[in-house]
This record gives structure tokens, C-alpha cells and sequence, in this order.
């Protein structure tokens, strides 16, 4: 048996005998509605279903158990928020074009995130520190849904862990502003109250996202089939092969052919579907 979950509040009458010619009647719970099947469920069919109706629909894995779900981990730039952190802080020195040139390259996973970090950290050379809280004041915002997916996680008791390849200066001030529950990036070196063009300390890169998964569900005493992991980039996979439900998130192609279920249409707070 098979559920597939549909990420609506509403369904009009030729949806809904769509879905049933298919693979059943679908029935609302929650805030979305759900269809219990034992047809078998083509993958194809089912994303050509979800352009056509211009709908998320997810099937959730085997041995995925929504009850007992304790912590969802989250990729920052893209995913929790709306922009790329370095891509903005690079406009400040009119460097935008060819930071956001590799950082995409990255995310498609045409290019190794470490070394495309390096080399996009050197550009920033020389910045002012005041750079970075204009960026957090003026730029960055929040991905639709986002206060309501963690305001819903926090109601059921489900950790929340923000982990990014961007910078500490920025998930510090999302952990404390958004009361999170974890949050780790990589930290810049400044030196004189000017970025050196460094990172201080080890990459966050994509290894590290996955070892952080795993050492919060040590910390928590939890499996990591007892978590859902959430990313856009190619350096979110390896942390996404280690939860329970993996999400892409209106993300790359190739973050999408791989995981379990995917967010193309809906906000974040469609996370809740998950857990409800």
C-alpha cells in the first residue's frame, strides 16, 4: 500500500476524478489531502500529473513513518531563505555575475563545492564586515512558509537544524531570530574589520552536512530514518541519502531526480504535510 500525498486545501471536481481514475479517491486530512493506494505508482506519470494540475504530489517512502519524525535539518540559501547570501554580499563590490556564475555551477554540481566556496570567497577580499548586516538587513528574506513550517514543527515537538556552505554570520542571526534548535556554516576570516578572502576553520561542505545530520541524531538519540532533510544544491545530497524523507526543494534537477519527494508549487510550510 502506497500513500501519496497531494499538497492542497482544495480540490475542484475534474481533479479529483483525475487522481480517482488513476489511483483512488482522495480524501482531505489536514491541511492537504491524501490517497491510499495499491496500484502501482508510475514516477513519470505521476510528475506529468503534478505539471498538469500545477500541484506538489509526493509519495512517501517505504518505511518512512510521519509519527515518528523528530528533527527536520534545512539548507539556508534558496531554502529557508530566498537568496543566496554570498551572491548579494558580492554585489556590494559589483561582483555578482561572477560569483553567482560559479555558485550556480556548484549547485548543479558541475563544479566541487569546496573549491568553488575558495574561489568565491577570495573575490571578497577586502569588504567591510557592515557589508554583511546589509545584506541580513536589506536582502535577505524568508521563503514563503517558512514561520509557518517552523511555528507547525515547533507545536509537535520536531527539532529544527539550519546547516549551509554560506556563513555563520547569517544562520547565527536566523537561529536567534527564528528561536531555531541548531544551526551550523562555515566562518569567515576578518581581519581589521575587512573580509581576508579566507574561510576560518574546515569547509561546510557537503560531507559536513551529512556528518551534522548524524551527530544531531546522536545528540538526540534518534535514527536518521526518524528525520527529514530539506535542499536546492547538489552539496545538500549526501545530507539528504541519510534522513528518512529527503525534500527538494524548488530545487536543481539533479536534487530532484534524487530524492524522495519533491516542493515545486508550495511553500515551506508544505513540510507540514509530512508530519500530519
Amino acid at each position: 500500500m502506497s500513500t501519496i500525498i497531494i499538497h492542497t486545501q482544495t480540490l475542484n471536481f475534474e481533479q479529483i476524478k483525475s487522481f480517482e481514475r488513476l489511483y483512488g479517491k482522495p480524501y482531505q486530512h489536514a491541511q492537504h489531502y491524501k490517497i491510499e493506494t495499491d496500484k502501482p505508482i508510475n514516477s513519470v506519470e505521476l510528475a506529468d500529473l503534478s505539471k498538469e494540475l500545477n500541484l506538489d504530489l509526493n509519495v512517501l517512502p517505504t518505511g518512512f513513518n510521519p509519527a515518528e519524525v523528530k528533527l527536520v535539518i534545512s539548507d539556508m540559501d534558496s531554502t529557508l531563505i530566498a537568496i543566496e547570501c554570498i551572491d548579494e554580499i558580492a554585489d556590494m563590490m559589483d561582483l555578482k555575475p561572477q560569483v553567482s556564475e560559479i555558485t550556480e555551477a556548484a549547485m548543479r554540481g558541475e563544479l566541487n563545492f569546496e573549491e568553488s566556496l575558495t574561489q568565491r570567497v577570495s573575490l571578497l577580499k577586502g569588504l567591510d564586515i557592515q557589508a554583511l548586516q546589509k545584506v541580513y538587513d536589506e536582502r535577505l528574506t524568508l521563503n514563503l512558509g517558512a514561520e509557518k513550517c517552523l511555528a507547525g514543527l515547533k507545536q509537535k515537538n520536531i527539532k529544527f537544524a539550519l546547516v549551509s556552505g554560506g556563513f555563520d554570520f547569517f544562520t547565527d542571526r536566523l537561529k536567534q531570530t527564528l528561536n531555531l534548535d541548531f544551526a551550523r556554516a562555515n566562518k569567515l576570516k576578518i581581519a581589521q574589520d575587512q573580509l581576508t578572502g579566507q574561510i576560518d576553520g574546515s569547509i561546510i561542505g557537503a560531507q559536513a552536512k551529512a556528518d551534522f545530520l548524524l551527530e544531531l541524531c546522536e545528540q538526540l538519540e534518534i535514527k536518521p530514518n526518524q528525520v527529514i532533510a530539506v535542499g536546492d544544491g547538489a552539496n545538500d545530497l549526501l545530507m539528504m541519502s541519510q534522513a528518512g524523507l529527503s525534500i527538494a526543494y524548488h530545487a536543481k534537477p539533479k536534487v530532484q531526480q534524487q530524492a524522495s519527494c519533491s516542493l515545486n508549487y508550495r511553500g515551506l510550510d508544505a513540510i507540514l504535510d509530512f508530519v500530519n
